[in-house]
């Protein structure tokens, strides 16, 4: 019973880093059309920013140090992503394949940067003491910051649904992706929405990144890379576009990667990759069942 707890608990807790990173993938497909796949540098800047700003402030007890490097990664990973929008992506829109160039090779220097100013080995990163602890649940010990984890990606959701739906730059964004012309004509300005949707999903991902220094414990140049594999694994199983698909698509490819890599290194003795090949084999399962996704395109 310990062990399904503690599997069921973890993967759920991964499952949240996945889908704090695709919401915003989601987000910004469903809105407007843009494949990012520079979205993997948003997590990049997040974690540097927030281990660089932790590193300088060596006299501050641990958690304001966090709080406060927390703060800064998600406003810098904002900032970076609206002016990515401004700069590289507004002269762009239903320019798909220069859209994929331009963000591939940002993604790609971005990480060549990071390198250049930190190197390529992984930094440790310092934790509050309470998210080193475990709590105990039905026998199970789980990590305090898988709750962490959980906790920021339900109110993720939360938020951006509340945007979407209850807000008047939601309503604004989901009228000009379908008839930019005419919300134009009103008189709104459609670019600058968008520019803040793009922001938004910076947000997202700069918060995955400054989770993931914490669920690591260390900070690498190429990990918002790696995470951002399993980012698009969860929109296209989700359905793209769907943000509420997305969040049930992290649970279940976050839960199974977890028990398969358990199952597979102590069973089969197959090594961690188990959990990668099986991640892999659901989403080729959902496309040949349920080719849209769970929950299909967005509305």
């Amino acid at each position: 019973m310990s062990t399904f707890v503690l599997l069921s608990v973890t993967g759920v807790g991964l499952g949240a880093l996945y889908f704090l990173i695709a919401s915003g993938l989601s987000l910004i497909y469903g809105l407007m059309g843009v494949l990012n796949f520079a979205h993997g540098a948003f997590l990049t800047v997040g974690a540097y920013a927030m281990w660089f700003t932790e590193s300088k402030l060596g006299g501050v007890a641990v958690l304001p140090r966090f709080l406060l490097g927390a703060v800064v990664a998600l406003v810098v990973g904002g900032v970076f992503a609206g002016l990515v929008e401004l700069l590289l992506i507004r002269p762009l829109y239903r320019r798909h394949i220069e859209q994929v160039l331009v963000t591939v090779g940002l993604s790609l220097a971005g990480v060549a940067l990071v390198q250049a100013i930190w190197g390529q080995d992984s930094r440790p990163f310092v934790t509050p003491h309470w998210m080193n602890r475990t709590t105990t649940v039905l026998g199970a010990h789980v990590p305090n910051d898988r709750w962490i984890e959980i906790v920021a990606a339900a109110l993720v959701l939360v938020l951006l649904e509340t945007f979407l739906r209850r807000t008047r730059y939601g309503l604004i964004v989901r009228a000009g992706v379908e008839n930019r012309a005419m919300v134009t004509a009103l008189g709104i300005d459609v670019r600058r929405a968008f520019t803040l949707v793009f922001a938004i999903g910076g947000v997202a991902a700069a918060l995955a990144g400054a989770l993931s220094n914490v669920y690591f414990g260390s900070v690498v140049p190429d990990r918002g890379t790696s995470l951002l594999i399993f980012a698009f694994i969860v929109v296209v199983i989700g359905g793209l576009g769907s943000i509420t698909g997305s969040a049930l698509s992290a649970v279940l490819v976050g839960v199974t990667q977890q028990y398969a890599n358990y199952y597979g290194a102590s069973s089969l003795h197959l090594g961690s990759a188990i959990g990668d090949i099986t991640v892999i084999l659901l989403l080729c399962v959902i496309l040949l069942v349920r080719p849209q996704g769970l929950s299909g395109s967005f509305a």
